[in-house]
């Protein structure tokens, strides 16, 4: 089954002049991560508000179009049910913490609670979720006094503890120094280890280049391209979205240019780092 169904899709927040989102058709398949790039108010984050079912339960505005999730039309889901069946990492990690809790322990089981998970077993799940993401110096811990990048940590771990198979995250490492960001892809690798279906904005391109299946490209509130990650990231649409490619792809593509091209256009260091030593050897082996 089709996670989501976009179809001719146009959405314009109340009060404001321009439209969000216009036009845009999609179709979200199930066990992939979809990265979502594009500049600043391309429309990336109201993307992910549609998917989750914000827009039109929260976000109110003018809605045009079709809006299908587990093929059941978006106007006809009851929005604490689509909770249970979509999980939702914010952008802002101090936005994510409820405020209601004194310990990280409670905080990662609220969801649980609030979906009325016998006691036992939301311990046993909440215990299980701190040992795999290595909370345990933090569960004593008031979430409201953590650092950006340990809410972060919180935010996902409670998402992972409702056990969601469908996880939309936006730019979860935005407000997040190097090391704190490399914390977060981990989690997310873990994710997708597991089959889980992953929606994915993120500016970072070259983790993006790593880790998407495929990517949505995003310009003026449009889809201007969605594709298998290799073929987007190598794409001329890029340009015309302004969204940068990875910097070794960029590198290749100098190459080509100059007419010294590498056997292959690498989107990552490592497939950089094959191509580059293939290189050198066949040099060496020429003299």
């Amino acid at each position: 089954m089709v996670l989501v169904s976009i179809k001719n899709v146009g959405f314009t927040y109340a009060y404001a002049d321009e439209p969000a989102l216009s036009d845009v058709s999609l179709e979200i398949q199930p066990g992939l991560l979809y990265g979502v790039v594009g500049l600043n108010a391309s429309g990336k984050s109201t993307l992910c508000s549609l998917i989750r079912g914000l827009i039109p339960h929260f976000h109110e505005g003018a809605l045009t179009g079709t809006v299908e999730i587990l093929g059941t039309n978006l106007a006809d889901w009851d929005p604490a049910e689509l909770s249970r069946k979509i999980g939702y990492v914010f952008q802002n990690p101090f936005t994510q913490i409820s405020g209601v809790k004194d310990t990280v322990f409670e905080e990662i089981a609220l969801g649980l609670e609030n979906l009325g998970v016998p006691r036992e077993e939301m311990i046993s799940r909440v215990s299980q979720v701190v040992a795999e993401l290595g909370l345990e110096a933090l569960i004593e811990k008031n979430p409201n006094g953590l650092s950006g990048g340990q809410r972060q940590k919180v935010a996902f771990a409670s998402i992972i503890a409702m056990d969601a198979d469908f996880i939309v995250i936006d730019e979860p490492t935005s407000q997040l120094d190097p090391e704190a960001s490399e914390a977060v892809f981990e989690i997310i690798r873990d994710l997708k280890r597991r089959g889980k279906s992953i929606i994915l904005v993120e500016h970072k391109i070259d983790l993006m280049a790593e880790y998407a299946d495929r990517i949505i490209v995003m310009k003026q509130g449009r889809v201007v391209m969605e594709g298998d990650v290799r073929d987007v990231l190598t794409s001329p649409v890029l340009d015309e979205a302004d969204v940068p490619r990875p910097e070794v792809t960029e590198l290749a593509l100098a190459l080509e240019n100059a007419g010294r091209p590498l056997s292959a256009i690498p989107i990552t260091r490592a497939e950089a780092h094959v191509l580059v030593r293939e290189r050198l050897e066949g040099l060496a082996h020429a003299y």
